[in-house]
Order: structure tokens, then sequence, then C-alpha cells
């Protein structure tokens, strides 16, 4: 089935938490056999282009997932770009629905823990970058846990815009 869904993860500085959970995405999708546009952005984007955070790449690698990644600032006309925009933590969302245009534009803004099917829906991920490895093995675990609520929600359709 080929969905084709564009989806967005906008984080702080776009170089952890939304990195990590575009790679992740893109390798379930894979699995399932679904098409669609990953994409990562963040809220404040200290360098366009730049690389991931070395830590973030370094747990990605040792989970077997791509660690290339540039940075990039969000921008509002994004939010016509994309099926879905998902925040990684309650701010992101808040934030991103302060630059929706439309109706049309805030109902694409979810935040990542909205996805969590185990029944614990609504959590933020926690900012790893001034933290250790266990904090980013805690972010790859969240995002993990989003993942086939969000692959079903993909599938069903239920984020075409």
């Amino acid at each position: 089935m080929d969905t084709g869904c564009r989806v967005l993860f906008v984080c702080t500085g776009n170089t952890c938490r939304s990195v990590i959970a575009a790679h992740v995405l893109r390798h379930e999708l894979a699995e399932a056999g679904l098409a669609g546009e990953v994409a990562s952005a963040g809220l404040r984007v200290r360098a366009e282009g730049a690389a991931a955070d070395p830590r973030a790449q370094d747990l990605l690698r040792r989970h077997g997932y791509p660690a290339e990644h540039e940075t990039r600032q969000f921008d509002p006309a994004m939010l016509a770009d994309f099926d879905l925009v998902i925040g990684l933590d309650s701010m992101h969302v808040w934030v991103l629905r302060q630059a929706a245009a439309d109706e049309a534009s805030t109902a694409r803004i979810r935040l990542l823990g909205s996805f969590d099917e185990t029944g614990q829906a609504g959590w933020d991920v926690p900012d790893p970058v001034t933290g250790g490895p266990d904090d980013y093995e805690r972010v790859l675990a969240l995002v993990q846990t989003a993942m086939p609520g969000l692959v079903a929600a993909v599938r069903a359709g239920a984020v075409a815009g």
C-alpha cells in the first residue's frame, strides 16, 4: 500500500530528537511496505546544514539506523507541505499551533506521544542534549514506543492531507 504520506518531525534544534524520530519512522515505513516522505526541522536551529549531535549519530548507528542529517530551520510554510507535523514535546506543539495559518494546518499538528498505543498517550520526549548516553537511549525508546500507532495511522490514511 503506497500512502505517500508526508511527515515532518519538529524539535528545538533539529540535532537530536527529531532526527532520531525521522530515521526510525523511515525504517518502520519501509518495514511495513509503506511509502512516504519523512523530514525533520527545528524551531531554533543554530546553523542550517549542520550534522546531527554526535551522540545522536552514535545512538542511531549502534541501533542499525542511518545517521546522515543536515539541520533545517522550521518555517511556518512547511505546515502546508506536510500531511502530519509532529512535535516532540508539548512546547513544540504549542509553537507549531501558533504558527498555523488555518484550522487545516492546526489539524495536522500532533504530539509524538499521542501515538502511544500502550495507554500512556500524551507524553513528551525529553531533550537529551545536556545529558548522557542513557538520555539518548530514553529518546529512542520513547520514539519506538510511538511507532506502532504512527505507522497504523499512516497505513489507515488517517494523516493524509
